[in-house]
């Protein structure tokens, strides 16, 4: 079914204009040349490039059907008046349907699919409303698994890896009933999904450089266990995965469907860190890490995205559609924080200077951990000497019997005030009184601010 890729929409006012200046197109509808690409922006030729290159160089995509004409400028004036309690719909006109205040609850996701976001567009009378509007889900370039995705991972031992170049290389870490494997980002980087089954869970280890965060979901959802690819698209410059399923679009970043049979359906967010591979040995000493026979080749160890994560300059223009928050710079890297009590963010050089940061404002109870050693995979051509920019943790401050417990960093670990036992960075008690104990993992996210405050709106800036 992936053969032909419609474009998402098939009528683009806004970006049939926007195709009029860019000096290079990354994908088209079969008879119309208006596409998104890059564009003039900073980095956004050498970007683009980056994301070809991880499609082995492939950046073709076709579609489904007719003439991408520009519409009528009354309809598109018309579109930009809507309000939320009024019915959406696209430069054609046609009906989608609200989207604010719609109870995705009363959706049985059980059913069978009806029809495919990839095959037929965004809008069908089957779907639920869309999360996101259609026309702000644009192409990055490839097709979908163009970026081709790993769907029989092959692990080893530590000992047989002979691939990391040096131990602050990053590596993405999942535990689960004490299964522990790590994912190279080396890897992740030309691959972004991983669809694999750790401790007896299936789950997908996702990773978007363009927005720099990896995540891990559970991919069992209802009645079905799903199989995730890179669809080629994007929105707000994050990864958009689709279910091979059902071939409905799901956002990498919180692991919402946002279009086709899933739109409203959320899958279960599973704790990952970002840990150097030195830190992943000296904690995980059994662990497996992702071998390289992907079954691609690609230039494994390289960074095809240098320099990106320059936090001066700003994410890729085309690639973004909705306003930015404006209260840190775009590309500032923050520690973000899913708690039960709403979304928190602290500025990572904040917590990098402090070592340990407690977030206790409005309800909320976590206790962040930083730590040095981790190379960043977006800053030189080797990703192994990309600048230092530490890992991270986030815990419940307490210990097992739930006795509150507050930490100090040390040149050792993070030692509680309490007992005097030191933790580590994945929250393991390594000595003292408390050894063999775990802290309680929060799903966190190391990333770039512009794309976790559009996907955690309302989120707290703990300063």
């Amino acid at each position: 079914m992936l053969d032909r890729l419609r474009c998402v929409p098939p009528t683009l006012p806004r970006l049939a204009i926007l195709s009029l200046v860019i000096a290079l197109v990354a994908a088209s509808c079969a008879s119309s040349d208006g596409a998104l690409d890059d564009g003039p922006s900073q980095s956004a030729g050498e970007t683009e490039a980056a994301e070809t290159e991880a499609a082995g160089g492939d950046s073709s995509a076709t579609g489904s059907e007719g003439d991408s004409d520009e519409g009528d400028s009354d309809d598109d004036e018309t579109d930009d008046d809507e309000t939320d309690d009024e019915p959406i719909t696209q430069g054609d006109g046609t009906y989608i349907a609200p989207i604010e205040g719609f109870d995705y609850s009363t959706i049985d996701y059980d059913a069978d699919a009806q029809n495919s976001v990839l095959l037929s567009g965004p809008i069908d009378p089957s779907y639920p409303p869309p999360v996101v509007l259609p026309d702000d889900v644009v192409s990055g370039g490839p097709p979908p698994d163009g970026i081709p995705p790993i769907d029989a991972p092959e692990f080893i031992s530590i000992d047989e890896v002979d691939f990391i170049a040096d131990d602050a290389e990053p590596v993405v870490v999942i535990d689960i009933e004490g299964e522990a494997r790590a994912y190279p980002i080396q890897i992740l980087i030309w691959h972004e999904i991983v669809n694999d089954e750790v401790g007896g869970v299936p789950v997908t280890v996702t990773y978007c450089p363009l927005c720099n965060s990896a995540v891990a979901y559970d991919r069992r959802f209802g009645d079905r266990v799903l199989d995730f690819g890179t669809s080629g698209l994007l929105y707000q410059s994050a990864l958009v995965m689709y279910d091979r399923q059902t071939e409905s679009l799901w956002a990498h970043f919180t692991g919402q469907g946002i279009i086709g049979h899933f739109a409203g359906a959320e899958l279960t967010l599973i704790p990952a860190q970002t840990l150097s591979f030195g830190q992943f040995k000296e904690l995980y000493p059994d662990g497996d890490v992702l071998s390289l026979e992907t079954g691609h080749d690609r230039a494994y160890g390289s960074n095809p995205y240098v320099g990106y994560d320059d936090a001066n300059q700003p994410p890729i223009a085309n690639f973004i559609s909705q306003p930015i928050d404006e209260r840190l710079q775009s590309k500032i890297r923050v520690v973000g924080v899913v708690d039960p009590a709403g979304p928190a963010a602290v500025v990572l050089e904040t917590l990098a200077a402090e070592g340990v940061y407690v977030i206790d404002d409005e309800g909320r109870n976590v206790v962040l951990f930083h730590q040095g050693g981790l190379a960043s995979a977006l800053d030189s051509g080797e990703i192994a000497s990309g600048q230092d920019i530490g890992q991270t943790g986030a815990f419940v401050p307490a210990a097992a019997d739930g006795t509150p417990l507050t930490f100090t960093a040390t040149d050792d670990g993070f030692v509680d005030d309490q007992t005097g036992s030191t933790w580590s960075i994945n929250g393991l008690a390594i000595d003292g009184d408390l050894s063999g104990e775990s802290l309680e993992q929060i799903p966190h996210l190391d990333t770039f601010w512009f794309a976790w405050a559009t996907y955690r709106p309302g989120t707290l800036l703990a300063e």
